[in-house]
Parts: C-alpha cells; structure tokens; sequence
C-alpha cells in the first residue's frame, strides 16, 4: 500500500495520492480544482475528481453531490487592483443539509488532519448549500 498520513483524532489516513495531487496544483498548475472524500470502509481521505487547468470554478460547483460531504481545494487565479496576477488556493468544506448527520460528524472531525497534510492553503470556505461558496465569496475572500 501507498505511502498514507494519519490524522490522530480520527484515525482516517490520507492518502499519498491526496497529497500528491495538491502539490502538482500547487507548483505546477496542471489542475484547478481537487475533490476528495473519505472511504469509511478502508478508513482513507482519497481523491475523487481532478480539475484539469481549464476547468472553472462553476466546473468544480456542479461535481460537488447534492447529497454528500466532499472536501475541495481550488486554484483561484485573479488580478489585483494593481494589476498583479495572483494565485490563492481555498480549501472547502461540503457539507450540505441533505447529506447523512454520521457523514458531517466523520467530515468535520477530520478536516483539520487534512488541512495539516495540505500545506499552503490560503482561505478557508464552509458551506452547507452553493449559495455559501459562490463565485462572489471566494472573490471577496481573495481580495
């Protein structure tokens, strides 16, 4: 088995491939957006969709379930007031109100362990339903 990370507080493992992939859209650019989720079976933080560099924010919007958690990171590219190109990834809690209650507990609990493993997050969005993570706050974050 792959090289995995464990996050004390729950026992979840992140996988190398998590880790992998973050920093791929970190320093090369080669994704936008990163999805993951937790295996309950196996006890594992895995990668369950990839943004490719010319995928938008709405992309990763409409691959987030109605119905289930997901963390996400994403790759925000924007230009100041002066003119300066910027980057700055937000990691995103899913969590909407139709999902399982045992579903947000495992989420929640084990956000943090993840966030340690993915080393240079910016911003930090929570969201229940699409509305809390819009295009609009992420803008507003950023700037």
């Amino acid at each position: 088995m792959a090289m995995a990370f464990k996050m004390a507080t729950t026992g979840m493992w992140v996988t190398d491939e998590c880790k992998n992939s973050f920093m791929e859209m970190k320093w090369k650019k080669v994704h936008r957006y990163i999805v993951f989720k937790i295996d309950e079976k196996s006890r594992l933080v895995i990668v369950d969709k990839v943004g490719g560099p010319g995928e938008s924010y709405d992309d990763l919007a409409a691959s987030l379930p109605t119905d289930d958690c997901r963390y996400a990171v994403f790759d925000f590219d924007f230009v100041t007031v002066d003119n300066c190109r910027k980057s700055k990834i937000f990691f995103i809690a899913w969590s909407p109100t139709a999902s399982r209650i045992r579903a947000k507990m495992l989420y929640a609990t084990s956000k943090d362990g993840l966030r340690r493993v993915l080393d240079g997050i910016h911003y930090e969005v929570q969201a229940t339903d699409p509305t809390e993570m819009g295009i609009d706050v992420i803008k507003d974050k950023a700037n």
